[in-house]
Order: C-alpha cells, then sequence, then structure tokens
C-alpha cells in the first residue's frame, strides 16, 4: 500500500509564491490528474514532490516517511521521453536498474518484461532514432516502471506527440496504470485528457488549488468562476444584472453559461 501526502507546501522564487499552502493525499492505486492552464504552478509542484526541488515551507510523505527534497523515492516520466540515442531500447529501460546497482544482465532481464505487454515486442535491440513517437513514449514509460516505484509523476507525456496517436496512447496508458496498481499523478493542461485517464481531478490556478474532486463532480459543481470557465465550452456574460433570466448571486459581476445548459425558444 503506497499513500503520498503534500502537505502544506509553499514553493517561492525571487520572493514570489509559485505555489502556495497545497495539500494533496493519494492513496493506493489512485491515478489523480493535475489540471491547471499554463503557469498554474503544475511543474512546479511536479518538480516538489519528486524530490527535484525542496520547498520553502511543507513537506512530502511516502507512507509516513519525510522524502521533502530527495529525488529516487518517486519515478517520473516528462514531456520528452529523453532516450538515449547511443543505447539499444532494451538498455534504455534497464538504465534505472543498472545505476541502482544490478548487473546488467539481471536488469535486461527485467527490462525484457515489459516489452511484450507494452506492444513493444522486437525493438529490444533498436535504437530510439528507429522507433516512432509513440512507441518511444512507451519506452519511457516502462523505463519510469522498470525500478518498480511505488508512486508515479507523468508530467504532460503526449505533449509531443500527434493527437491520433495521444488518445490512443493515454487510453493505454489509463489500462496498463490500472493493470499494474500503481498509484500515479498526471499532469496536463488538457481537459479532455484529465477527463478521460483520472479517477480525480485537482485544479490547480495560480499556484494554488482550485478544486479537487471526480471529473464528473467537478464539471456539474464547480465551486469558483475559474473552475466553471475552465471546464467544457462555456460562455461568459458580462453585465450580470442585464439579464434577469438566471438566478442571480449577490455581487456577480458576469454569468458563465455553458451551452448544454441552455434552452432557445419563442
Amino acid at each position: 500500500m503506497s499513500k503520498l501526502i503534500v502537505k502544506d507546501v509553499t514553493f517561492s522564487y525571487d520572493q514570489e509564491n509559485i505555489i502556495e499552502d497545497i495539500n494533496i493525499e493519494l492513496h493506493d492505486n489512485e491515478l489523480v490528474c493535475l489540471l491547471g492552464s499554463s503557469g498554474g504552478g503544475k511543474t512546479t509542484l511536479f518538480n516538489v514532490i519528486s524530490g527535484l526541488r525542496t520547498p520553502q515551507k511543507g513537506k512530502v510523505l511516502l507512507d509516513g516517511e519525510d522524502i521533502t527534497g530527495q529525488p529516487g523515492h518517486i519515478s517520473y516520466m516528462l514531456q520528452k521521453d529523453l532516450l538515449l540515442p547511443y543505447r539499444t531500447i532494451e538498455d534504455n529501460v534497464a538504465l534505472p536498474l543498472i545505476i541502482k546497482g544490478e548487473k546488467k544482465k539481471e536488469a535486461r532481464k527485467k527490462a525484457g518484461e515489459f516489452f511484450d505487454e507494452f506492444g513493444l515486442s522486437g525493438t529490444q535491440k533498436k535504437y530510439p532514432s528507429q522507433l516512432s513517437g509513440g512507441q518511444r513514449q512507451r519506452v519511457a514509460f516502462a523505463r519510469a516502471l522498470a525500478p518498480n516505484p511505488q508512486v508515479l509523476l507523468l508530467d504532460e507525456p503526449f505533449a509531443a506527440i500527434d493527437a491520433k496517436i495521444r488518445q490512443e496512447l493515454r487510453s493505454w496508458l489509463k489500462e496498463m496504470i490500472g493493470k499494474l496498481g500503481i498509484t500515479s499523478i498526471f499532469v496536463t493542461h488538457d481537459q479532455d485528457e484529465a477527463i478521460e485517464v483520472a479517477d480525480e481531478i485537482i485544479i490547480t490556478n495560480a499556484g494554488r488549488i482550485e478544486q479537487k474532486g471526480t471529473p464528473i463532480g467537478v464539471y456539474r459543481n464547480p465551486e469558483t468562476a475559474f473552475t466553471a470557465s475552465f471546464f467544457g465550452q462555456p460562455s461568459v456574460l458580462k453585465n450580470a444584472d442585464d439579464f434577469h433570466t438566471f438566478a442571480q448571486a449577490e455581487g456577480a459581476d458576469k454569468i458563465i453559461v455553458r451551452p448544454e445548459f441552455v434552452k432557445i425558444s419563442k
């Protein structure tokens, strides 16, 4: 069982808070999506959770152990596959095991267990330049899982892949993570991607958490104007007082309307 807790985390740069008072709790086998616009603090939070950055305030706990600022406890997969071009696919997947001290032969054997399951049969002796973008991302995913991590972080792993392959890969990723039963955090700015893969969505904005919940729960019951505007294709009507057909909220200056809730009649 793996439990990850991000407690009261604040990270500043040049005296400006990039993320502030972030609290997250992940349980075993959950796939949580960090969703937000560019500059919302998603990548900074990713780096803090992975131990690549140390926050000025707060802690990251894994099964009760303080791992704040300590890389190596959590595996991560970045936007670019970062495969070593001069190593075979087999050796790329085995690399983290070799770094941890395993003998090359044993590391390659463990790496080989991923190839059939990940749709990579026959690629072991090839080099990254001989694979498609989708295949390289599958290799990067296998490499991240090779050390058998308790938690996996994925930072927009399909951002550089064309739309059709991206859709296929995210369906495949959801299936594989469920099959492997690994606790995962998926970072994206793509709301369709978040809805499709996540058990829970955490929406970030300006370094803070706007809302948490299931995809359908957040969509149906937005708690803030940002969340309501972020999901779907809403229209924003200014001068709220001029529209008498909507329920009025005291002090409101705009109305956010999703198209599926509009009925047009004579």
